[in-house]
């Protein structure tokens, strides 16, 4: 526990944005404003690149009533980066972070942006600056460790089942095999998702590919091939991350661009879709495959969004600044799940160590034995997060009788 100190507070978001990333921003924001000890309230454009820019806004200008109305717009209201900050890079954000005696900075961002606050957190040590250094969680990818689900994933959750849901509805009136690609780069919670779409006997996605097992083309086609030949039609969800047995993402063949955290760039891409169904048509002989990738639609989608997310992501914001106020030095916020049949959340802080740069995985008990498909262990888990989709109906086919 930290001497309580009096200064200015900071605030940034990093990485890809989300439908709900600016509720952790409002939260945080807002509570900021209760307390004393927190004099200007200043936001970073463009996140870490803000600062070595001095590219600062006055939040603690803005009214009320627009904050709320921007924790209901999705993206990042104050501009995202992926930049990974170099020793020159700290130095620089320091000598700035003095200038403006921010004594309070807060992140809002994935595992390389905790990766970030982290090396922030650790040469602030190193140079003896007294300031209080939190991450506030989000990612759609839903990979954080430490957390039982991450603010982001449930409205991006939402927007794929609900476009699965109308693409096995497309799918029934016109048969033939459909791949989704999802992102997921090491987690296939997201693309797992597709699966809540299932309302009806018979209803894709049939067959699911995540991450966390190991993706063999040819398996691929026999079971594309058995569902096919059994039902007359296929939609699959597939994560932009499959990876063969060693581990090498599909994709990483057809591309090597990476960011400056060293991550192989997955989307704005449709080559894997493109691959899959190109074996399917030529090997199969199917001649009706279609391909999307939904790629960054996913992340910034107006109009869905799940109340629980929302909900749990201005909390975030808030226990961050509670934490830090209250004399914390550092840490990120944390979601973890009440046990019980009853949905419910606590709000924790654990070492931003535990958070950085490392991803976590679906538990092996979400994904089936034949690592094509989800089990009931994941739908329980993900309902909640997303909440109650759109209703869909079907005919009862009552036959006529020929004359």
């Amino acid at each position: 526990m930290a001497e309580k100190i009096t200064g200015n507070m900071l605030i940034a978001q990093s990485g890809g944005p989300t439908v709900v990333i600016n509720q952790s921003l409002v939260g945080a924001v807002l509570e900021a404003k209760k307390h004393a000890r927190i004099k200007g309230i200043y936001g970073s454009l463009f996140g870490v690149r803000g600062i070595l820019e001095e590219n600062f806004v006055d939040l603690g200008k803005e009214t009320t009533a627009t904050l709320m109305r921007v924790a209901r717009t999705p993206s990042s209201a104050l501009g995202s980066v992926r930049r990974k900050p170099s020793e020159e890079d700290c130095d620089i954000i320091f000598t700035v972070l003095q200038k403006y005696d921010i004594r309070y900075f807060f992140y809002i961002g994935g595992n390389d942006s905790a990766e970030t606050t982290n090396i922030l957190n650790e040469n602030a040590r190193k140079v003896g600056y007294d300031f209080h250094c939190f991450h506030i969680p989000k990612t759609i990818d839903n990979d954080l460790r430490e957390n039982d689900h991450t603010p982001g994933y449930g409205s991006a959750a939402r927007f794929v089942a609900c476009a699965v849901m109308g693409d096995n509805l497309d799918n029934r009136a016109l048969p033939g095999v459909k791949i989704n690609i999802v992102m997921g780069r090491h987690a296939g919670f997201l693309t797992a998702a597709g699966t809540l779409a299932r309302i009806f006997p018979g209803d894709g996605p049939h067959l699911v590919y995540c991450p966390e097992h190991p993706f063999s083309l040819e398996r691929f086609l026999t079971d594309v091939d058995a569902v096919y030949k059994k039902t007359g039609r296929c939609i699959i969800c597939a994560s932009e991350g499959i990876s063969d047995g060693k581990g090498e993402p599909i994709i990483s063949r057809y591309t090597r661009e990476t960011d400056s955290h060293g991550n192989i760039q997955l989307s704005g891409s449709g080559a894997l879709g493109d691959l899959l169904a190109t074996r399917i048509k030529t090997e199969l002989k199917i001649s009706r495959v279609r391909a999307d990738t939904f790629g960054y639609l996913q992340r910034s989608f107006p109009g869905v969004v799940s109340e629980v997310d929302a909900c749990e992501a201005f909390a975030v914001g808030q226990a961050a600044v509670r934490q830090a106020t209250a004399g914390v030095r550092d840490g990120s916020i944390t979601i973890v799940r009440k046990p019980g049949k009853t949905y419910g959340v606590e709000y924790r802080r654990v070492d931003i160590s535990k958070v950085a740069r490392q991803t976590r995985h679906m538990p092996g008990d979400f994904i089936s034995k034949e690592g094509n498909d989800v089990t009931e262990a994941f739908i329980a888990y993900a309902k909640p997060l997303v909440g109650k989709l759109p209703e869909i109906a079907q005919l009862k086919t009552f036959p006529v009788r020929k004359k």
